[in-house]
């Protein structure tokens, strides 16, 4: 090794040696694994809780839907009182709400569906369902027993039983203000009598071609003086210009101005019939409805 010095040439031979060696290390293609590492530990993060949106009311459906009628019966009576029982819509859904109830009653050798027949539920209905009107309860008693012995009696039955039963079983308001009875022919007939002589119970009267008069006028005015006045009920008396019962209607009317009874009087065209008093239905209601709504004096 001309040219080097020992030290040179004693470099270059160990080179030489190790060559083989160093040159097997790096044959491979292969590209050494990287370093491995233990992982790191999971990052503690916060789960948002998350908070329900309040709820929006939602309209009860019931609120579109026509209320229903109901058959009942009182059997501690004799004979049973039986009645029919108009629901307002949403009665079975708001369990915690109260109703006004209205008491109509038929017309002789009629049973308790006349006024049904008559269209008073969907009268209701269009006027609950249109803001007329608070929902009411309206119930239709039966007085089929007229021509028997226990014709008399449907008085008793009625104040005594029914009305109590109504506002035990019911979601009635329980109070004069709230409570109205009204009646057609023979209807309107009990209700002068029923309604004069229990002042406390109800706080409106609806004569609709009230049969009154047959020989009693006296009795009824009588009857009609004692009221306290501040129990004196709303009045309202109608009849057609045909109706066969138009002369003790007239005298009613007059007996009620002559006493200076507040009272509503409405001649229509019309006779003594379901015609005539399914035309003015939705009237009638209307004026029961407005009693209740209106604030006690």
């Amino acid at each position: 090794m001309r040219g080097m010095n020992l030290r040179q040439a004693t470099l270059a031979l160990i080179l030489v040696a190790l060559l083989p060696g160093l040159s097997a290390c790096f044959s491979s293609n292969e590209v050494p694994p990287a370093a491995t590492f233990p992982p790191s530990p999971p990052t503690a993060t916060s789960t948002p809780t998350l908070i329900p949106p309040s709820p929006t009311p939602t309209p009860l459906t019931c609120l579109t839907q026509p209320g229903g009628v109901e058959e009942g019966v009182v059997n501690a009576t004799v004979p049973p009182q039986e009645y029919l029982i108009y629901l307002p819509p949403c009665y079975h859904e708001q369990t915690d709400k109260r109703y006004p109830v209205l008491y109509l009653l038929h017309g002789q050798t009629f049973t308790d569906d006349q006024w049904v027949r008559l269209g008073v539920p969907q009268s209701v209905d269009r006027m609950i369902l249109a803001d007329e009107s608070a929902p009411f309860i309206v119930v239709f008693p039966d007085d089929r027993y007229w021509n028997s012995a226990y014709g008399p009696d449907f008085g008793d039955r009625f104040i005594g039983a029914l009305i109590p039963y109504i506002d035990a079983t019911y979601r009635a308001i329980p109070d004069r203000e709230h409570r109205a009875l009204g009646g057609l022919s023979r209807g309107g007939g009990w209700t002068a009598e029923l309604g004069f002589k229990n002042p406390n119970l109800f706080g409106s009267l609806g004569f609709h071609s009230p049969a009154i008069f047959t020989g009693d006028a006296y009795a009824v005015e009588k009857q009609l003086l004692s009221i306290p006045e501040e129990l004196r009920p709303r009045i309202w008396v109608d009849a057609g210009e045909n109706d066969r019962e138009l002369p003790s209607i007239r005298e009613f009317e007059r007996m009620l101005t002559r006493n200076a009874i507040p009272h509503e009087f409405h001649f229509f065209s019309g006779d003594h019939s379901e015609t005539y008093w399914g035309a003015h239905v939705r009237n009638y209601l209307l004026w029961y409805a407005q009693g209740w709504a209106e604030p006690p004096e």
